[in-house]
């Protein structure tokens, strides 16, 4: 049996304002077709590197902290952090730990995500 990973798939209660966050965090378009029930970056043709990302209205809110979430690598985690803020993301905290430093995040629906330092020699 063969697997391949597809997507990363964000619960929300509007799909089509959230994939207009990401397709600003990740710099690809929102799939056509988006509406508040479902939108997806990614899963229509070419959409630049990575898997596809797909948004999916639900009733419940967010209630608690994520199991699983997604990390971004950047070299310069001071000026990525005040991009993401600027376009919607919450701070959460920082973190130094094992020689690593990474900023969480929450998107517009609450969603954590860590932002990670290059790490120096």
């Amino acid at each position: 049996m063969a697997i391949s990973f597809f997507s990363v798939s964000l619960d929300c209660d509007d799909a089509g304002k959230l994939a207009s966050f990401w397709s600003e965090v990740l710099d690809r378009p929102v799939d056509a077709g988006a509406t508040d029930e479902f939108a997806a970056i990614g899963v229509d043709g070419d959409a630049g590197p990575g898997p596809a990302w797909m948004f999916h209205k639900v009733p419940e809110a967010k209630l608690a902290k994520n199991r699983v979430h997604v990390d971004f690598l950047t070299p310069d985690l001071a000026d990525e952090v005040e991009r993401l803020l600027t376009l919607g993301a919450t701070h959460i905290r920082d973190v130094e730990e094992g020689g690593y430093r990474w900023v969480t995040l929450g998107d517009p629906q609450g969603n954590e995500f860590d932002v990670v330092a290059v790490p120096t020699s």
